[in-house]
């Protein structure tokens, strides 16, 4: 494997930062006129894929998030029903719900609400977006494609179809 330069070096360190090549390129010093081309470029290069996969995988086991992680979460939001776990009336977590099943709440708030009877207890339980944790295993699994795939393994035959003159 070939060496990096220190530009290349600098566009892998930026890259790895949002894993948008125009902007990493942009940042490492080149041209902003030339930036989406020399990202994609650059991303193409053997050299530079490597550092970039290897410092990738170094970071998701040095922070213990990787794939699997990110899924089970997604799934575990979207199946959990908040029910089981939140008291309607008392907006406290119940005793059987699991710690992994709390990731889903986003928020709890109680509040006293002064009222001519007395103080009134305000809850507010707000839980993660169980739509997008839905919507993001779905893209996942492959189930919603915003594009069509064409792809064909096979022969194909082509017809053409002349019109004939009228003369014939």
């Amino acid at each position: 494997m070939a060496k990096l330069t220190p530009k290349q070096e600098r566009f892998v360190e930026e890259y790895l930062i949002d894993l948008n090549a125009t902007q990493a390129a942009i940042r490492a010093g080149y041209s902003s006129h030339t930036a989406n081309e020399q990202g994609a470029r650059l991303l193409t290069n053997v050299s530079i894929r490597a550092c970039v996969d290897k410092a990738k995988a170094e970071r998701s086991k040095r922070t213990g998030i990787n794939q699997d992680l990110i899924l089970q979460e997604i799934a575990r939001i979207a199946r959990v029903n908040i029910m089981d776990i939140v008291n309607p009336e008392t907006a406290e977590i119940k005793s059987c719900a699991s710690v992994d099943d709390t990731a889903a709440i986003a928020s709890i708030k109680v509040k006293k609400v002064p009222t001519e009877y007395g103080d009134s207890i305000e809850r507010e339980v707000k839980v993660v977006d169980k739509i997008k944790a839905l919507e993001l295993a779905g893209k996942h699994l492959g189930m919603f494609t915003d594009k069509l795939d064409v792809n064909h393994k096979g022969a194909v035959q082509v017809v053409y179809d002349i019109p004939r003159n009228k003369t014939d």
